[in-house]
């Protein structure tokens, strides 16, 4: 049925280009809703709502095709930063997938939605309250205690434990849709780490830079207010003036994990891994470079499950020891409290409106789908008795009716060995199963090869706790599918996402995180780095290093294959040596020796088996960078993942000689660039050194093997040309000396030269500043042991005689090297038993 034509949208024809009208007209005319299936561009009555015709009328009036342009542009920034999920189960991430036009709410409907969401907010901390306070309810029999218990996600532990600031939901968000009759009911109750404010946040970056005019006259409503009040909500939680918040993640392979860096970036916070954390006489602790420091407040993105090994999941190796107990003690806020995630059971589902007027004295306003708990013999009969037309679901997050998938399924759609099974398991525990009424969703326009088409959708709405109470963003996560006919979304094979557009009648005000007061105490420490954090820039500057080294070796292979005046390296035994060098780098195979110099040349640079290859280094530092992206700019990250996309695409193909130059010159400038924005972006904080020891340390051993490979005693003036290309020195030798290659000379301004910044004696001043200026754990003046070993180290080096330097001593400055990485890593970079303080508890903060 094709949508009538308004005479509002012929009064906004007239306003427009003649172009703009006929796509305008062609949009409407074209579009074609589900029938019988509410949809946000057309009303109850088939006519565009005003504020869609409004963003359609000025979308229109861009030109063909410069919308797709402007979309294209800003969606550049999800592939240059990375921004990207991951489908559970999966080991690759997939890039962030988004809608170019948004979900649009009108400010009325928009109070109703939040109006809605806001009274079941306080329904479910009332509920909380309840299950694990007095649990009234329960004694009371006006909830069945197998609803709640029978939940993985009520933690018995938790029972009588005081929340923090006095709320056990501190961010709550509802799953809704559109019901039949045009209202929005609730399909999913999130309050365990409810996922995706972060993605809302990416969304509205991509389309307020695709469309900011047509943004800005829209009047629509800005997220950081939001963000800004769920801050000082968490913040509120400790009790400490100035807390240290942090934010626990499952780690790199979580499906979310891009979302929470994201956060912790925006907000301010520590993003931190159960290994980061540590219990001691009842307070959580991070491990930091400068030992334990007290994590006051910890927004949790595990399952409370996982969070306690000691006490709960002792398989899980994603918590902290000892974290309920802490809890108990009032120690730290862990946020949202643990066992919140009971609210998420679908067996409570049909108790909420009974439950909303015995807590709070009102009626439900915002019903949920129709759920039965099949845990009464009542509603059991009713599910069995129109069971084909009945979605069943798991009472309580676990298994579904196959036994594998938690989704819910329609009982029509199973095979007939799929409804046996569940038959069998149903009627052995038919308490652990929840029948529901068949909803399809309600539908948005969406843009698919130049026309409007309807897709369904959830929209996630989320509730915080902040000192004024409750506050609703204004907004949220839409998820969209490109199935017309679906249950329920999630982020598969095809699932989209859309911003949420809720539209203000005047002008809003721009809002940001800065803070709007005066009183605010100047610092100019950035806190103190946690041990993880620290661990992955040092090895993130080696790999990079590590990389560079390489492919400074596979450019001089490729220089030896052409005629040129640079190529004095040739043939014989300098080439020899070089391919040498590359096999003891781990870039080549030995076997790769009788080789074609090009095929080797090729594999050093792509052969995604070697460890030591280009395209592997990348790799490792990608995924180190990975762990730790709320400590990277997007600039570092988009040059990393283009770095990481080149190697790939030649790696798909044989290059010739100029082709693997060509391509090798493009890695190191690459790499330089990388180089500069640590060197000028980067704030001089702990984690810039950890980043520079790193390149440090893997430069100053290159160095050492690089020299004892080609500047022995035997060293022929091609061997010493090609060290001093390695070293990136040969500019500075000719300015120097006039008379030509001399074994002393070049061992000089290699190894010893202080003023050279890639020789060993540059790397080792280099460390010892960074030592000097890192926190020393103890206060008895005496040396720790990475200043033990690279004192001695410095002043060999800086003693030292070009005439005298051997192999034997050259190989001595190397394995030092080694030791000193080994002794920053025990040091500094606290995991597990060498974790315990030297210093008393009572001076940590």
């Amino acid at each position: 049925m094709l949508a009538p034509e308004p005479s509002s949208a012929v009064r906004r024809r007239e306003t427009l280009g003649s172009s703009a009208a006929g796509r305008l007209s062609g949009w409407l005319r074209g579009y074609r809703p589900l029938p019988g299936v509410p949809d946000e561009l057309l009303d109850p009555t088939g006519r565009p709502r005003d504020y869609w015709l409004g963003f359609l009328g000025d979308f229109a009036e861009y030109e063909e095709g410069e919308f797709k342009s402007r979309f294209s542009l800003a969606t550049r920034h999800i592939r240059d930063t990375g921004v990207s999920y991951r489908i559970y189960g999966e080991e690759n991430e997939r890039s962030w997938p988004i809608n170019p036009l948004p979900l649009i709410l009108g400010e009325g409907e928009w109070a109703q939605i939040a109006a809605g969401v806001e009274q079941r907010a306080n329904l479910m901390e009332a509920l909380l309250q309840d299950l694990y306070g007095e649990a009234r309810l329960l004694a009371d029999g006006a909830l069945p205690a197998a609803a709640v218990t029978g939940s993985n996600d009520f933690i018995r532990a938790m029972r009588g434990a005081k929340p923090p600031g006095g709320r056990y939901l501190q961010l709550y968000a509802a799953d809704l849709g559109r019901g039949p009759d045009g209202r929005w009911w609730v399909l999913d109750d999130r309050a365990q780490a409810p996922s995706g404010a972060g993605y809302a946040l990416e969304n509205r970056l991509v389309l307020s830079r695709a469309y900011p005019n047509l943004y800005n006259a829209m009047n629509v409503q800005r997220l950081a207010s939001f963000f800004d009040e769920w801050r000082k909500g968490l913040a509120a939680a400790a009790d400490r003036s100035d807390p240290r918040i942090c934010l626990l993640t499952p780690g790199p392979y979580s499906e979310t994990y891009f979302e929470q860096a994201h956060l912790a970036r925006y907000l301010g916070f520590l993003l931190v891994e159960g290994d980061d954390l540590v219990v001691r006489d009842g307070r959580a602790y991070v491990r930091t470079i400068a030992g334990l420091k007290r994590a006051d407040v910890i927004l949790r993105r595990v399952d409370a499950d996982f969070i306690d090994p000691l006490e709960l999941n002792s398989a899980s190796r994603l918590g902290v020891p000892g974290l309920l107990e802490a809890i108990r003690s009032g120690g730290v806020a862990v946020l949202s409290m643990p066992g919140s995630g009971v609210l998420e059971s679908k067996a409570l589902l049909g108790f909420l409106p009974k439950l909303c007027r015995r807590l709070l004295g009102e009626e439900l306003t915002m019903p949920n789908v129709a759920t039965w708990w099949c845990g009464q013999p009542a509603e059991r009969d009713l599910v069995e008795s129109d069971l084909d037309n009945r979605v069943i679901a798991p009472a309580f997050n676990g298994p579904g009716p196959d036994g594998t998938s938690s989704r819910p399924r329609l009982m029509a759609d199973l095979s007939p060995q799929e409804r046996a099974a569940f038959l069998s398991r149903f009627n052995d525990r038919p308490g652990d199963f929840v029948g529901q009424e068949v909803v399809r969703l309600s539908t948005t326009p969406v843009l698919r090869d130049g026309r409007l088409e309807p897709a369904p959708f959830v929209l996630r709405v989320y509730a915080a706790a902040t000192p004024e109470g409750l506050r609703i963003m204004p907004g949220g996560f839409c998820r969209t599918s490109d199935q017309l006919d679906v249950r329920a979304i999630s982020m598969g094979e095809d699932a989209r996402t859309s911003d949420v557009w809720v539209i203000a009648d005047k002008p809003v005000k721009r809002v940001t995180l800065l803070a709007s007061t005066d009183d605010v105490k100047v610092r100019r420490i950035l806190g103190y780095l946690p041990s993880r954090a620290a661990d992955n820039l040092f090895w993130l500057g080696r790999y990079l290093e590590r990389a560079e080294a390489t492919l400074r070796l596979v450019r001089s292979l490729c220089t030896s294959l052409m005629d040129s005046e640079a190529a004095l390296h040739s043939a014989g035994e300098t080439l020899d040596r070089l391919q040498q060098l590359l096999v003891a780098s781990g870039a080549l195979d030995e076997a790769a020796l009788g080789r074609r110099a090009l095929d080797a040349a090729n594999d050093a640079l792509h052969d995604q088996d070697a460890l030591g290859s280009v395209i592997d280094l990348v790799r490792q530092a990608r995924r180190t960078a990975s762990s730790m992206r709320e400590r990277l700019s997007g600039d570092f990250w988009t040059l990393l993942l283009n770095l990481d996309g080149r190697l790939l695409d030649g790696a798909r193909n044989l290059l010739l000689e100029a082709e693997v130059l060509q391509q090798v010159e493009s890695a190191l400038q690459i790499l330089a660039a990388l180089s500069g924005l640590a060197q000028e972006n980067m704030n001089r904080g702990a984690g810039w050194r950890f980043l520079d020891m790193g390149r440090r340390i893997e430069r100053g051993i290159n160095t050492c093997r690089f020299t004892r490979a080609l500047a022995d005693g035997t060293a022929t003036n091609d061997d010493l040309d090609l060290l001093l290309d390695l070293a990136d020195s040969q500019i500075t030798y000719r300015a120097r000396y006039l008379v030509g290659l001399a074994l002393t000379p070049v061992r000089d301004m290699v190894m010893l030269d202080p003023f050279n910044t890639r020789s060993l004696a540059f790397q080792v001043f280099a460390l010892k500043g960074h030592l000097a200026a890192l926190p020393s754990l103890l206060d008895d003046g005496m040396l720790e042991e990475p200043n033990r070993i690279l004192l001695p180290l410095a002043t060999q080096v800086e003693t030292e005689d070009a005439d005298g330097l051997n192999a034997d001593k050259m190989l001595a400055f190397e394995q030092a090297l080694m030791r000193l990485s080994n002794a920053v890593a025990d040091r500094y970079f606290l995991q597990g038993a060498n974790a315990v303080p030297t210093i008393k508890l009572a001076a940590l903060t």
